[in-house]
């Protein structure tokens, strides 16, 4: 009797979930084939819910009271909030609308910018990030449940500790920490068209909790005593810099999403539903963020200390009952944030590095198990700031990714593009050996000025003179310098064989609706006799283990839609 389960073939995607777009899957799966027209279900209302339920999370408030520190005043520090939410809000749409317009995730929409092999380096980046931020993030909602349970049993404060200290994590953390990930496991087998409702969830629920919070403190400390006498503490060179500095860090605080926001918005049911991105990402960031900074000043009169963390303010009252509720809110902001922020992102990325094998909810299991509990996020917080730097300094790569991936779609191939030539090694996004060398020449230029301080901010000891400050406005500069290089040099040098006399979607081949059985091996054969009149065959038709790449090169002579 054959045992199932133990062999790499028996985990393949190949049978189940096989790819009804392209015919290898080697290089695609259900998941990143281009969404069906009836999975197309997210409305404007759903992409609100998504903005107000990532915007409601503990870092955001964290963010904007953070530039308090700098020496900012508050007058100072939410203009910088809502310019860089401003600014990341317009590129959001940018790319949003490519991901709309073409149905289609963010690993596989880069390798028409990148190329398809040098694609792979900001897939890879963005899993490991993802991975380590989810961890981070599971132990930001295991301090909520700490919070809960102590304003339902005081006691919880007092359970004795069992484990050593070196361990970086005490029992009641560790209990805390596992029940915080339980709750949250379900989630991981929930489709990106379902998880929709979980946003809606908690869009209404924890603004309503945090405009109470907000309340509570205008009642308990005035705002002329918390907030008027804030003042800047800064003048002159220190004081810009100081600001775009903030800027900077309101930037990079959502530049991840600006990358890969086409893996939500290519369930759109139109291009029109996710513009509403330019007007509440502004919005609600700002809001959150002048929350976080009212609160935190009414903190420091009320309890003589900068509770930049809100879970340490919650710790300090005496009300269990507000203080379970207000805890709870922040269960629930984690919660949709770490699923929308990182695990559907990472599960984005692995399915398309591992096609045969993950679709996006192994793609989730595999993020919660490797960032849950392979890394120990209770060790990274404790033992390595300079590692977290790193990770919050990575925003020097997400600039010149997004500017490129801007400029490549709308400037230089201006929306013509060949969807089903991203599936295929071989085709048109082959460039050179894989690498659109333009790309990465741009990518050289705009990030190597901002190593020195990404360098600084992970070991202070290590001198880098005014390199440093390139830093401050690392996102900026990477966007707007990539851009520019990459422009000029797909303009001085054209990749001829990527232009395209209109665009070429997934829908134009009759590949992307749902059939079955017979009708299913009709249109099938109807769909093969339209590539074979259709496609140029440029290669070995039994390259690559003898699977055929039917989507070498589509010409440019398909018909306008």
């Amino acid at each position: 009797m054959k045992l199932t389960g133990f062999q790499l073939a028996d985990w393949s995607l190949s049978h189940r979930d096989a790819s009804k777009f392209g015919l290898s899957s080697r290089w695609s799966n259900k998941d990143m084939d281009p969404v069906l027209p009836k999975d197309r279900t997210w409305t404007t209302w759903d992409y609100i819910a998504y903005w107000v339920c990532d915007a409601t999370n503990a870092g955001v408030w964290q963010l904007a009271s953070s530039m308090l520190a700098v020496g900012l005043s508050w007058r100072q520090a939410l203009p910088a909030l809502a310019v860089g939410n401003i600014i990341i809000a317009s590129v959001m749409v940018l790319n949003g609308t490519i991901g709309a317009r073409l149905h289609i995730a963010f690993p596989v929409l880069n390798r028409s910018s990148f190329g398809f092999w040098l694609s792979y380096f900001s897939v890879i980046s963005r899993v490991v990030l993802a991975m380590f931020w989810f961890g981070i993030q599971t132990f930001t909602g295991s301090e909520c449940v700490y919070q809960m349970l102590k304003a339902i049993w005081p006691s919880t404060a007092n359970i004795p500790n069992h484990l050593p200290e070196s361990s970086h994590i005490t029992t009641v953390g560790m209990m805390c920490y596992f029940l915080y990930w339980v709750i949250q496991f379900p989630l991981m087998f929930v489709s990106p068209q379902n998880i929709r409702y979980l946003f809606t969830v908690k869009g209404i629920i924890v603004p309503f909790a945090w405009l109470s919070i907000l309340i509570w403190s205008f009642v308990k400390v005035s705002a002329k005593i918390s907030l008027v006498p804030l003042h800047t503490t800064l003048s002159g060179s220190a004081l810009s810099w100081a600001w775009l500095s903030a800027l900077n860090a309101a930037l990079g605080n959502y530049a991840t999403l600006s990358v890969n926001i086409p893996d939500f918005t290519r369930y759109a049911k139109n291009e029109e539903a996710q513009f509403v991105q330019l007007f509440i990402i502004p919005v609600a960031f700002t809001f959150i963020g002048f929350c976080g900074i009212a609160v935190t000043s009414a903190g420091e009169v009320l309890y003589g200390e900068i509770l930049w963390d809100p879970l340490r303010l919650i710790d300090k009252w005496d009300n269990r009952a507000a203080a379970f509720f207000a805890a709870f809110s922040f269960i629930l902001a984690t919660l949709g944030t770490n699923i929308s922020a990182n695990s559907l992102s990472a599960a984005n990325d692995m399915t398309a590095l591992f096609p045969n094998f993950i679709d996006i909810k192994r793609g989730q299991v595999i993020c919660a198990i490797i960032g849950g509990w392979v890394l120990c996020p209770w060790e990274i917080l404790a033992s390595a700031p300079g590692f977290l730097s790193f990770m919050s300094g990575y925003t020097v790569f997400l600039g010149p990714f997004a500017g490129i991936m801007v400029v490549d779609f709308w400037l230089v191939h201006k929306g013509k593009v060949d969807v089903p030539a991203m599936y295929d090694p071989h085709g048109r996004y082959r460039y050179w050996n894989g690498v659109n060398w333009r790309a990465a020449v741009a990518l050289l230029f705009s990030i190597t000025p901002t190593l020195p301080g990404l360098i600084n901010d992970i070991n202070p000891k290590i001198f880098v003179g005014k390199a440093s400050l390139l830093f401050n406005i690392a996102w900026l500069y990477g966007f707007f310098s990539a851009s520019a290089v990459y422009l000029f040099l797909s303009k001085a040098f054209p990749a001829q064989e990527t232009f395209l006399a209109d665009v070429i979607l997934g829908d134009d081949f009759g590949l992307n609706t749902p059939t079955q059985s017979s009708a299913q091996n009709e249109r099938d054969e109807q769909a093969n006799v339209f590539l074979a009149s259709h496609v140029d065959w440029g290669t070995n038709p039994l390259a690559d283990g003898g699977e055929s790449h039917h989507f070498i090169s589509a010409k440019s002579k398909v018909g306008k839609r």
